[in-house]
């Protein structure tokens, strides 16, 4: 066979065996599967040996020739064997999981996840997901989330994204400062190019932007939505490389626009006299005749923070101006304004100050409590001398008269003193210590000697002396009054409502008549005490006798319980000015008159000794009195032991317990200790009284029970709980219900009940601190017992100081829940360090045309808003009224709005026209209100509220 003919033979050979290959013996079936599985093992080992174009090319032909029948076995089979169609993870896994992988994607792919489908969303947006990469860069939510709130972190990681601030180095330095060393002037030169460079080219890429996306819109955007619409794809951009100086920017111009608002000179409508400098008030309308004394009226300033401060305005003399205002939500230049207009350009006569404090300070307005310390501060001091500049001058009888006891300590004094000296005019204080509330306004007064005291000057005697007697019980009453009238009186002047409101308590309480019947029903009350003790058998005489023992008792006590001070004329830091100015006059006389120098020595010794004398009477009485009042607070503390913890542990010992040991011990534990500790402290008292002398000293033993305050620690923080206790064990134990019935206000508990006796121990401090305070004013320089005075004063003060930041904390956040009950839809408001500065009623506006100018807008009322200004942020509401059929009352409903950050608020004034009155513009970074207010005077109380609330938050 020659080689040419090979390639022809293999080919038949090849087609033969392809011809004959599929043969296959139908009847014996063995051998026909046999080569069946021959061939499948054949074809299988030939496509092993394939490429992956080859074998989809066999598997087309293959399937291409299948029937219907075979590709739907080779559906099933496929999705049998194998999942073809793609399963959603997050519906198959557990939810923890799912948000575990999700956990592993940054912000950017999150929210690209989040448009994949529903379920997706749902988990992309949950707070566990975005919480930690907002507190990763330091941004906290400035609220706390609803329950059924959805995606409050990622919406608040957007928005902080969205408005951050991107600085160049040296705009980071102008703001925040910097480290590195100064650079030269040609670095600095040369870095200027630099960043000019860039910002030309940032800014060319936007305009050719701009350019490119103004031709490329579609032909119905015009107007406002066509500017809007080509902003929005370069606005993150601009923000990160144009807005460099946006933070310190916005910073500028809220205090522009803080800066820009209307003062009381040129307040629309208030055209006040300028202020004058108290030493040219003599040559520019000071005359003595009795026109301008017949047209200086009394004026008196009453703070709502008094208690039953309604009352007070009501025992105003006929005459008398009165001026009340809000303690929280006025400035010291509000109150300059409210004085203003009260005096319309007259000058007064003398000007009383009805406010809180104590022996230490005046606590005029909120955040400015008058001391030493904030005496001279710019602001403070600016509002004395404008105060002093309303007052006539002092050979006209002028002076301004505190209602706060500042006489009976040297720190009042000194406060006194200073103002004074700032001012040019008398000023004039009580000098009792009084430790009952407001009983030092009865006792005798610093000042000129007069023919009556200071507050005949302004109040109704009787009027007076029934509200100091009655003053905690008349607050309680009169919240409740004040809720039920508030629809009615809103439209009133502060004044007017105050007034009608104090004359229905006088009228329905008949206070006047109780009064003078006070001390006899005291008497008779003490003396059936005793008479149930003694169980005499002849009632009437052991009475009578009882009674003229109380009777010579309260003279004696009357005789020696006002504790008072000498002063003259002109107010300084020594307590005795008279008897000294007297030793002085006597010392000249003998300048004199040689001859007499005998006669007149004798007369110094006299007087100096007289001086010794009263100082070591008045230190006496002080002793006496601490021991007086620590004797009844401990009575007080054992009506508690006695008439309720002993009967209550009696019945637990007798099996028949009306409560558990648990909440006896809760409830009554802590009062007990204290009583005991304070039964020490006075037992300590008396026998340092028994044996007093002028050397003997109080202030170790103040100290000594100062060491021991842990007890009252102990009762100031379970004081809450103690309180709840009670609530629940009286709506839960029918059984202590009774009792308490039984037992609260009646004759053994001097008409109390047992939640108004736990208040004794937290009162019971700031007449401690009264106390000594004037002991140390009337102990020597050079006495043993003056250094210890001082120590227990600060250890006093510091304790009184904490027990005052507890009763703020919760007054605090009794008034934020309140707001937040109040107002639909409010956020949460519990933040620390957050207070309710002032409220403010006012309607929105809208502007016709902007373009016009101020004194030809015109504008409609569009809706009634109420803004609510706390110390961080504006509260926005709007206000309805709703009305009842067949009745006057309304009620108001609050549905809250917007909120907004203090720095971030701008403010500008709308000039008075023709067309609107009393408007003012805020303008926020989403939002802005063109609100009225319906008198001048809230307009400007408000914006100078909110001025300087915005400089607070933004020092």
């Amino acid at each position: 066979m020659s080689l040419g003919n090979f390639p022809q033979r293999s080919l038949e050979m090849e087609s033969f065996h392809t011809r004959f290959s599929t043969w296959t013996p139908f009847n014996n079936r063995s051998l026909n599967r046999q080569l069946f599985q021959e061939r499948v093992t054949l074809i299988s080992h030939w496509f092993g040996l394939w490429t992956h174009k080859q074998r989809q090319e066999f598997l087309f032909a293959i399937l291409s020739q299948c029937s219907k029948s075979q590709l739907r076995f080779i559906r099933d089979w496929f999705s049998e064997r194998k999942q073809v169609a793609s399963v959603d993870f997050s519906t198959v896994l557990p939810r923890s999981i799912s948000l575990y992988i999700f956990s592993f994607l940054n912000p950017k792919d999150l929210c690209a996840a989040a448009q994949v489908s529903w379920p997706w969303k749902f988990l992309t947006e949950q707070d566990c997901l975005w919480m930690p990469k907002c507190t990763r860069l330091g941004w906290f939510l400035p609220y706390t989330p609803a329950q059924n709130e959805y995606g409050a972190w990622k919406h608040h990681y957007i928005a902080c994204v969205s408005s951050l601030d991107w600085l160049t180095p040296r705009e980071a330095a102008a703001v925040y400062g910097t480290l590195n060393e100064p650079k030269t002037e040609d670095e600095e030169y040369k870095e200027r190019q630099r960043e000019k460079s860039l910002r030309k080219i940032i800014w060319e890429r936007i305009a050719f932007r701009k350019k490119e996306l103004f031709k490329a819109r579609p032909p119905w955007l015009s107007g406002t939505r066509c500017s809007r619409s080509m902003s929005l794809p370069g606005g993150p951009w601009m923000q990160r490389e144009g807005a460099g100086f946006y933070e310190a920017l916005e910073r500028q111009l809220v205090l522009a626009s803080l800066d820009a608002l209307p003062t009381r000179s040129n307040l629309s409508g208030s055209h006040s006299s300028p202020f004058l400098v108290k030493k040219n008030h003599h040559g520019v309308g000071g005359t003595n005749d009795s026109s301008s004394c017949a047209l200086q009226p009394c004026v008196i300033l009453i703070s709502s923070r008094i208690p039953a401060y309604e009352m007070v305005v009501e025992s105003v003399k006929v005459g008398v101006v009165t001026v009340p205002y809000e303690h929280s939500g006025v400035t010291l230049e509000g109150l300059l304004h409210l004085l203003d207009r009260a005096l319309q350009g007259r000058k007064a006569r003398s000007l009383g100050i009805f406010s809180g404090g104590n022996s230490r300070e005046i606590d005029l307005l909120q955040g400015y409590k008058i001391s030493i310390k904030n005496l001279l501060w710019p602001e403070v001091r600016d509002f004395w001398e404008k105060l002093g500049s309303y007052v006539a001058a002092e050979e006209e009888g002028g002076q301004v008269d505190f209602f706060v006891p500042l006489g009976a300590s040297e720190a009042g004094l000194e406060v006194l003193s200073q103002l004074s000296q700032l001012t040019g005019t008398s000023f004039s204080a009580p000098t009792g210590i009084a430790t009952g509330s407001f009983q030092h306004i009865l006792s005798d007064w610093l000042g000129p000697q007069q023919d009556r005291p200071p507050p005949s000057d302004y109040f109704s005697e009787s009027k007076l002396q029934a509200w100091t007697n009655f003053t905690d019980s008349l607050e309680d009453t009169l919240k409740s009054v004040r809720k039920e009238f508030r629809p009615l009186f809103k439209n009133l002047q502060r004044s007017i409502s105050g007034r009608i409101l104090g004359q229905l308590m006088f009228d329905s309480l008949s206070v006047a008549s109780i009064l003078d019947n006070q001390d006899a029903a005291q008497a008779l009350a003490d003396g059936l005490v005793e008479l149930s003790k003694e169980g005499s058998d002849k009632p009437l005489e052991f009475l009578s006798s009882f009674l003229l023992k109380k009777s010579n008792k309260k003279s004696e006590e009357f005789e020696g319980n006002d504790i008072l001070l000498d002063c003259d004329v002109k107010v300084t830091s020594d307590p005795l000015t008279k008897e000294r100015r007297a030793i002085e006059d006597n010392f000249q006389d003998t300048k004199s008159s040689p001859n007499q120098s005998n006669l007149n020595m004798e007369v110094l010794f006299k007087l100096e000794r007289k001086l010794q004398m009263d100082s070591v009477e008045k230190r006496t009485r002080v002793v006496k009195e601490l021991v007086q009042s620590e004797r009844r607070y401990v009575q007080m503390l054992g009506i508690v032991r006695d008439v309720y913890a002993r009967p209550l542990r009696a019945a637990l010992a007798s099996n028949r317990a009306i409560l558990s040991a648990a909440n006896i011990h809760i409830i009554f534990s802590d009062v007990l200790h204290i009583l005991n500790l304070n039964r020490e402290f006075l037992a300590n008292l008396r026998d340092r009284l028994q044996e007093w002398s002028p050397a003997h000293c109080v202030g170790e033993i103040f100290i000594k029970f100062g060491r021991q305050l842990n007890t009252y620690t102990n009762f100031f923080n379970n004081y809450p709980v103690v309180l709840k206790t009670i609530e629940k064990c009286r709506e839960m134990t029918p059984a202590f219900r009774a009792f308490l019935k039984r037992h609260d206000n009646t004759i053994a508990t001097k008409m109390l009940s047992l939640p108004e006796l736990l208040l004794y121990p937290s009162r019971r401090f700031e007449e401690y601190i009264h106390l000594l305070y004037a002991l140390r004013l009337h102990t020597p320089a050079g006495h043993i017992d003056r250094g210890d005075l001082t120590a227990a004063i600060d250890q006093i003060k510091n304790y009184k100081g904490y027990i005052d930041q507890i009763k703020k904390n919760i007054k605090l956040r009794e008034q934020l829940t309140h707001v937040q009950t109040t107002i639909t839809d409010c956020p949460t408001l519990s933040e620390a360090n957050r207070y309710l500065i002032r409220i403010q009623d006012v309607v929105q506006l809208h502007c016709y045309d902007e373009k016009m100018d101020f004194p030809l807008r015109l504008y409609e009322q569009t809706r009634d808003l109420s803004l609510f200004l706390f110390n961080d942020a504006l509260l926005v509401t709007g206000r309805a009224t709703s009305h009842t059929p067949f009745e006057r009352t309304s009620k108001t409903t609050y549905q809250f709005i917007a909120s907004v950050a203090l720095p971030r608020m701008f403010i500008e004034d709308i000039p008075d026209s023709k067309y609107v009155k009393n408007a003012f513009i805020l303008q926020g970074p989403m939002h802005e209100w063109i609100c009225a207010t319906e008198a001048a005077d809230d307009k400007f109380l408000w914006l100078s509220a909110l001025q300087m609330a915005i400089r607070s938050s933004m020092k």
